[in-house]
């Protein structure tokens, strides 16, 4: 016998993975990373950039480099998440307006753009310009009658199936992943999961276009969800740039969780509420380090998007809006009943349109996405256009919803009858009794409430990008212009009333019109998502005006309440599940009195726990192992009789380690014996090389013992985003709990059908 070390005239035997080699550290599509190692590796880097900084200047410089590149990414995913963010609002305002006609003097104005370069716009008509020409005007020379009608509604339906199938198209053939919002998956892979080309360019262009497609078609679905993957995919691409991200799985999520905050700042305008969005609805880790880097990157997208201008009026969203009358205690009653109509909205539109989303997925239906498509945007466009509220695009009827009766408002909504002796300034207009504009304006608006409830369960979920935001928005916001209607009459006309005695006198603007469509907006979008903090934040930034903090807080709270009474899933989380993605969310409680004995496998009956030992397999046996079983790693120890662990080994980094040493490495065959110790074994003279790695050992796993309570081990997996744990007794290996193990433990509690977690 003689020491592996001696074999050959060797003093010393090479361990080949003191040279980095291609893929080491990696993952495969459809798994999970490990936080732990991770963040290791992350020291280790960060370790040796600080020792070697002291060698030279250029060392010191490197150091420096490294230590800004983080801001530099910010700086680029604000740039680049703004920037398109402007073009896409510039591109929908013009094609939405292409549905109904075009700009003679320039075709790439939109209606509003065409309109203010003519000198022929009175004010009283500035909706109407020679340059601007509707489809009817342009094809047959009549803006009015019965056949300008007609074709006019046939052409906004043709438009509206076109874009649509267009945008289909563009998705199934050049990137799949950039159909539906994006926040499920996107809060997936920020709790670690990998999914191989979901934040990919080709990604990032397509979701670009066809947002661009599906918004201008008039469906029933908003470009503010996907802003969020559009500007998650710009930070998984600059990440890629610098190796201390592209690298480092868990440091790119800290950029995405960035990207996410940047991508709500564009949409609503709001970079205060995009960092919370970003902390309480999509990240799974979230350090101080990466909420300053959300701030930066939220704030260059809000100025970047400012710079563009998009709507002209200086805004960063369309419906932005300033109120000055304060409100009053009595008004908290209609708040909260608008917050219960949130929450009753939520649950309905969570369970209708996950059953239907199921029923895609298990039925004949889902094998013609196309047809889908088609069938919804006909049936919307059709139904859409004879209703003017439900015509235009949704953001423009939310914005006419939030804005308040002012002396200049030609809206329906401000249809009241006026008293001739008022001698008030323009900005203090009294309540006063609704004249016919406000009666037909509230049919029509309850006939859009129903069509945007039902259309909205059928259109969250195609094949195309579709956001939830502004659907949801617009629910609450006709509902609660509708409430404010109510209150405001039953105000003007029973002022003598003891609830409206000390609010509301007789000849004082009592209700602010637009204030209650914001809470009905809070209200439904709250109950939709369960979001309570952010959403508030981001419906102040909206405003901006502090007074109103109160009623917004007062109906998302409700709102959550009451949506909570029925299910504690949001609309993402539900879809998280629907999907089967292995998230593991810290917002569940675990309270059931099971041991880790209880879940770890093997189980009773089951074939014993794949192992390598730490010094008596050959390389033979070890592909052999992986070969006939398709596991992430195994466990080492010291051999297969005393089962004292050694460590942990991850399949792929075995698998490369042997294709690399076969490759690099004189002498190693299939009967060379594999060794994770530090000193190699006593071996026969005629015995081919041995093969060391130690390197790949995970020396220090994560074990608990086989009493650990189930609770504690669930908190431990969601803390530290466990892969994988170890279960022993007196260090004696007893088996193992994935991740995926306590996922269907835990469903099995809930009673839920334990194998639905896998990845669809």
């Amino acid at each position: 016998m003689v020491n592996a070390g001696d074999m050959n005239g060797s003093g010393n035997l090479m361990d080949f993975l003191d040279e980095p080699f291609p893929d080491v550290g990696t993952y495969e599509d459809f798994h999970t990373i490990d936080w732990l190692r991770e963040k290791s590796r992350d020291t280790d880097r960060h370790r040796k950039i600080t020792s070697k900084s002291k060698e030279s200047i250029w060392e010191f410089i490197k150091r420096l480099l490294d230590a800004w590149s983080g801001w530099v990414v910010m700086l680029l995913i604000g740039l680049l998440a703004g920037t398109l963010a402007g073009v896409i609002d510039l591109a929908v305002d013009w094609m939405t307006d292409l549905k109904e006609g075009v700009c003679l003097s320039a075709f790439w104005y939109s209606h509003e753009q065409c309109c203010w370069t003519s000198n022929e716009t009175t004010f009283d008509d500035r909706d109407k310009c020679p340059q601007w020409q509707k489809w009817s005007e342009l094809l047959v020379s009549q803006s009015e009658g019965a056949s300008a009608y007609i074709l006019n509604y046939f052409l906004y339906i043709m438009w509206a199936l076109m874009f649509a199938f267009l945008a289909f198209s563009l998705v199934r053939v050049f990137a799949p992943y950039a159909c539906g919002s994006g926040i499920p998956e996107i809060k997936t892979i920020l709790s670690g999961f990998i999914i191989r080309g979901y934040l990919g360019k080709w990604t990032l262009l397509i979701k670009t276009v066809t947002l661009v497609l599906v918004v201008s078609s008039g469906l029933s679905l908003g470009k503010e969800g996907p802003l969020v993957h559009v500007a998650c995919c710009c930070g998984n691409f600059f990440s890629s740039l610098f190796s201390k991200y592209s690298k480092n799985e868990g440091k790119r999520r800290e950029v995405l969780s960035a990207a996410a905050a940047a991508g709500v700042s564009v949409a609503f305008g709001a970079p205060i509420g995009g960092v919370l969005f970003s902390l309480e609805e999509v990240s799974y880790y979230f350090p101080l380090k990466t909420l300053w880097r959300s701030f930066f990157a939220a704030l260059v997208a809000a100025f970047t998007l400012r710079s563009i201008n998009p709507f002209g009026n200086s805004r960063l969203v369309l419906f932005y809006v300033e109120y000055h009358t304060p409100w009053y205690m009595a008004e908290l009653f209609p708040f909260i009943l608008l917050g219960v109509f949130g929450g009753l909205w939520g649950t309905l539109f969570i369970r209708c349109n996950i059953e239907w989303c199921r029923r895609r997925k298990t039925t004949r239906l889902g094998k013609y996405p196309v047809l889908e498509v088609i069938a919804v945007t006909a049936i919307t466009a059709i139904v859409a256009y004879p209703n003017p509220y439900t015509r235009r695009s949704t953001s423009e009827l939310i914005s006419e919803l939030f804005n308040d009766c002012g002396a200049l408002e030609s809206s329906q909504l401000c249809d009241y009858i006026n008293d001739p002796n008022m001698t008030r300034p323009v900005d203090d207009i009294p309540d006063r009794p609704a004249g016919v504009g406000v009666y037909t304006a509230m049919w029509q608006l309850a006939l859009a409430l129903v069509f945007k409830i039902i259309i909205t369960i059928f259109t969250f979920g195609m094949k195309i990008p579709s956001g939830l935001f502004i659907p949801s928005m617009s629910v609450g916001a006709i509902a609660g212009r509708m409430v404010r209607i109510g209150v405001e009459q039953l105000a003007y006309h029973h002022h003598d009333w003891i609830i409206f005695r000390n609010w509301c006198r007789p000849g004082a603007d009592c209700v602010t019109p637009g204030l209650y469509a914001m809470v009905g907006a809070a209200a439904c979008l709250g109950g939709v998502t369960r979001m309570t903090v952010s959403l508030v934040v981001i419906m102040f930034e909206l405003t901006g005006g502090l007074e109103y903090i109160v009623p917004l807080m007062a109906a998302a709270v409700t709102s959550k309440w009451v949506a909570d009474a029925f299910g504690k899933e949001g609309i993402y989380e539900a879809h998280i599940h629907l999907n089967g993605y292995p998230f593991l969310d810290v917002k569940d409680e675990f309270t059931h009195r099971t041991l880790a004995t209880d879940v770890m496998r093997p189980r009773r009956g089951e074939p014993p726990l794949s192992v390598l030992t730490q010094d008596s397999m050959t390389v033979e046996d070890v592909e052999t192992l992986i070969k006939e079983t398709d596991y992430n790693g195994f466990p080492v120890v010291v051999s297969k009789d005393s089962e004292r662990l050694i460590g942990f080994a991850q399949r792929r980094e075995l698998i490369l380690a042997i294709k690399n040493a076969r490759q690099r490495q004189d002498g190693v065959v299939s009967n060379s014996i594999v060794y994770f110790t530090e000193d190699p074994p006593e071996l026969h003279a005629n015995s081919p090389h041995p093969l060391k790695l130690r390197r790949i050992l995970n020396l220090s796993p994560f074990t608990v013992t086989d009493h650990t309570p189930m609770e504690t081990v669930v908190d431990i997996f969601r803390k530290l985003g466990l892969r994988q744990c170890l279960v022993t007794r007196s260090g004696r290996l007893l088996g193992i709990i994935t991740k995926k193990d306590v996922l269907r433990h835990m469903a099995q509690m809930a009673n839920q059908d334990p194998e639905s977690i896998m990845f669809n």
